[in-house]
């Protein structure tokens, strides 16, 4: 039996009612201490659904339905966000920049899920306007980047002379499927921006760009998962490379799948199946990534797959001692949740609490830089995350 929400007096509006954006609003209705959450998308037949679940999960909640797309110009979007204590995005990581401003002109704090490192500079430049319209922007607050990074700034607080820092994050089905050993658990197109690009990494203390798909190396996981293997991707470590230059020798991210997975998808990038640049097909201009979007979507969605995700956050000094914080999540069978909307969506809820409650200094600021330590864990393990943490 879900226990009833803690009913308080912030008003939310989350934009999105798709997967993430389900499970962010199911975890502020019943740990946000919400008097409202507002859910806006522009398929209204998802956003019925998506209502219809919510009020079933949460009886009682009182839920507002807004069917609404998000246009180009700041100053409706603004108006749409105008009175709410704060705004959480759960929508194309490209829209955020526009969210972003829009928030600070309605004086509503704001936080994403972010995954593109260019967008998220964007956001985190309207620091000395978000100051001085009193509210905090927080981008990046899913599962990678977000939770890793925040795992990160923690451990490294609490190991004297920390110098280096692995991250191995991935989300899989419990069970290899298809072609490529894979399911997706999130958007196609924010799998593909993951896959393609470069990942920024402190190697001797100083930044460095790798080719996003290199680097391959054997992983060993806990229990149930066993062989793994783990390389580069873009975005998942966003802006700590930068935040802990001067402090750290090594942080590197990198993504976890099944053995296999790795080359098979190499050889799909390599053949040009993920470039951007369009290729003329009979006549026309065709987008490679567009047409792999197409095809392999579909193709690679399971309805109700159980998945299992696996974030590890090492943190050492020179002599190898430090912490391993880690957290294996599974399918939430109460809920319908798989882990994949259980790990992004509530560290995202979580930090939109933080910001009601006034917990985030006003400003931009990246997760690792929000002094989410302690308590963050406690309100993390609090919603159900099975996050552990041992010396090493």
């Amino acid at each position: 039996m879900i226990n009833p929400p803690e009913v308080g007096s912030y008003r939310y509006i989350v934009l999105g009612a798709g997967r993430q954006g389900l499970a962010i609003a199911y975890d502020l209705a019943r740990f946000g201490e919400a008097a409202e959450v507002a859910l806006v998308e522009a398929d209204a037949g998802a956003l019925r659904r998506a209502a219809a679940r919510l009020r079933k999960l949460v009886p009682g909640l009182r839920l507002r339905t807004i069917v609404r797309g998000i246009g180009a110009s700041v100053k409706p979007v603004a108006a749409l966000l105008r009175g709410y204590d704060v705004a959480v995005s759960a929508l194309p990581y490209r829209l955020n920049p526009l969210l972003a401003r829009a928030a600070v002109q309605a004086r509503t704090s704001f936080c994403d899920l972010g995954g593109n490192t260019d967008h998220v500079r964007e956001e985190l430049k309207l620091d000395r306007r978000a100051r001085a319209a009193g509210v905090t922007l927080v981008p990046d607050c899913g599962l990678a980047p977000g939770l890793g990074n925040v795992l990160a700034a923690h451990a490294v607080s609490e190991v004297p002379g920390a110098r280096d820092v692995h991250i191995r994050c991935g989300g899989l089905p419990l069970q290899p499927k298809g072609p490529l050993g894979y399911s997706l658990l999130f958007s196609i197109a924010g799998l593909t921006n993951e896959y393609t690009g470069q990942s920024v990494v402190l190697e001797k203390g100083k930044l460095k760009r790798v080719e996003a798909f290199t680097e391959v190396e054997p992983f060993r996981g806990p229990p149930g998962l066993g062989k793994l293997e783990a390389f580069h991707t873009s975005g998942g470590s966003s802006t700590a490379p930068w935040t802990f230059r001067g402090k750290l020798r090594t942080y590197v991210y990198k993504t976890l799948r099944y053995p296999g997975h790795f080359d098979k998808m190499r050889a799909v990038i390599e053949l040009g199946l993920l470039d951007l640049e369009p290729v003329d097909v009979r006549g026309r201009p065709v987008v490679p990534r567009d047409v792999f979007h197409a095809v392999a979507g579909p193709r690679l969605s399971e309805p109700g797959v159980r998945d299992v995700v696996l974030l590890r956050v090492d943190c050492t000094t020179t002599r190898g001692r430090g912490v391993r914080y880690q957290l294996v999540q599974r399918f939430d069978a109460r809920t319908g949740f798989t882990a994949m909307e259980q790990t992004t969506g509530y560290p995202t809820a979580a930090v939109a609490h933080a910001l009601a409650l006034g917990q985030i200094r006003p400003g931009a600021v990246p997760p690792e830089r929000a002094g989410l330590g302690a308590d963050h864990v406690r309100e993390l393990r609090r919603r159900g995350l099975k996050l552990t943490r041992r010396r090493i």
